[in-house]
C-alpha cells in the first residue's frame, strides 16, 4: 500500500484534517494506481549530501510490523469522505 512520509513545515501541525486534505489533494489531481494511501508525519533521515536514506524508512516500517508496533499514520479508510 502506497506511503508517504511527509515532513511539515513551520507553522503546519500533523493533524487529522492536514492528514486529510493531503489525501484528499491526491484523491483529486493522482491516477488511482498513484495514489498514496498512507500518511506518516516524519522527519526524514538523511545521508551527509542530504539523499533520503530509504533503508532507514523500510527498517523502521520492518521493525514495527514484527514487533505489532503501530505508527502514528493516517489512512484513507479513516476519512469516509475521501471515499467516492
Amino acid at each position: 500500500m502506497p506511503k508517504a512520509y511527509v515532513a511539515l513545515g513551520p507553522g503546519h501541525e500533523p493533524t487529522a484534517e492536514t492528514a486529510r486534505s493531503i489525501l484528499g489533494y491526491a484523491r483529486e489531481n493522482l491516477n488511482p494506481y498513484q495514489r498514496i494511501r498512507r500518511i506518516e508525519f516524519f522527519e526524514l533521515p538523511k545521508t551527509i549530501s542530504g539523499k533520503i536514506r530509504r533503508v532507514a524508512l523500510r527498517a523502521r516500517e520492518n521493525d514495527a510490523a514484527r514487533q505489532g508496533a503501530t505508527l502514528d499514520e493516517w489512512r484513507d479508510d479513516q476519512f469516509p469522505g475521501l471515499k467516492g
